[in-house]
């Protein structure tokens, strides 16, 4: 008997679940079909009673394979969304994480306060804030990367979504041309001590865009002391939990005026705000 579309995600969600919570096994199995073989909910309970083509479902089985490795989602599809608008996604690059859009929401407050016309975005990775602000903004828009493979994914994204963002392949700001206008940034943040507690989906993400020295705070000290050196009216950065006060400390220390902390929705530190 062929395998109907109503049993397939019934024995995707089931499979799933032996490596993710209930609940977001659910959740996947329907991403896989929304995004992946592009059946949406309601042409699923049209059409769930159909037989599946074995081109489907060895598509699905190939997934499967990859997925349980622990491998993510956003990388099998090669894709995932960030503010409504799809972008492409790679190892060469992070996966975007909603607590971004966060980070987001700040520079677009603080950078409409301002008055400013130009903004970059350090470590940009995949584009996602930079692009964003780009396509919210009237700012002309710059982005650097030390990451030549993340530079080419950006550089589609932005193209893709019609986007005007300078490129920049260098470390930092060092490369990045004066004047700065509001800097961005979500660098590497994570202890390399906590590696082995991470959830194993990370293993799969760039190493280099998730850990730094310092328990995790070498990038982001860095990068306040040069956007302060050169004149920045402001920097914000996403940080991780427990990291603000302490960032706050060193952004003081290197002459910035103020310093404040957003949270996320869970409580956790999460946008470090630095006025000049």
């Amino acid at each position: 008997m062929l395998q109907t579309y109503h049993q397939l995600r019934l024995d995707l969600a089931s499979t799933l679940a032996g490596f993710l919570e209930p609940e977001e096994a659910q959740a996947e199995s329907v991403r896989w079909f929304e995004d992946g073989l592009g059946r949406s909910r309601s042409w699923l309970a049209a059409h769930g009673a159909e037989p599946v083509p074995a081109a489907e479902r060895l598509r699905v089985f190939e997934w499967l394979r990859r997925r349980e490795t622990g491998e993510p989602w956003a990388y099998i599809a090669g894709w995932c969304l960030f503010r409504g608008r799809r972008f492409q996604v790679t190892p060469e690059t992070l996966i975007p994480r909603p607590e971004t859009e966060l980070l987001v929401e700040a520079a677009l407050d603080v950078g409409q306060r301002l008055g400013v016309e130009r903004c970059v975005d350090v470590g940009t990775g995949s584009g996602i804030i930079a692009v964003s602000l780009a396509l919210e903004t009237e700012w002309h828009l710059s982005a650097s990367d030390l990451s030549p493979g993340a530079l080419v994914v950006a550089r589609k994204n932005a193209q893709a979504l019609v986007a005007e963002v300078q490129f920049i392949e260098g470390n930092l700001l060092e490369r990045v041309p004066d004047p700065l206008g509001l800097v961005v940034a979500n660098l590497p943040y994570v202890d390399p001590a906590d590696g082995s507690t991470l959830q194993r989906e990370l293993s799969f993400e760039p190493a280099t865009a998730l850990f730094a020295p310092d328990a995790g705070l070498a990038l982001t000290t860095t990068l306040l002391s040069q956007a302060r050196a050169r004149k920045a009216p402001a920097c914000l950065l996403e940080i991780g939990a427990g990291q603000g006060g302490e960032l706050c400390r060193r952004a003081m220390g290197h002459g910035w005026g103020k310093a404040m902390i957003h949270q996320d929705l869970a409580g956790h530190d999460r946008i470090l705000v630095a006025l000049a």
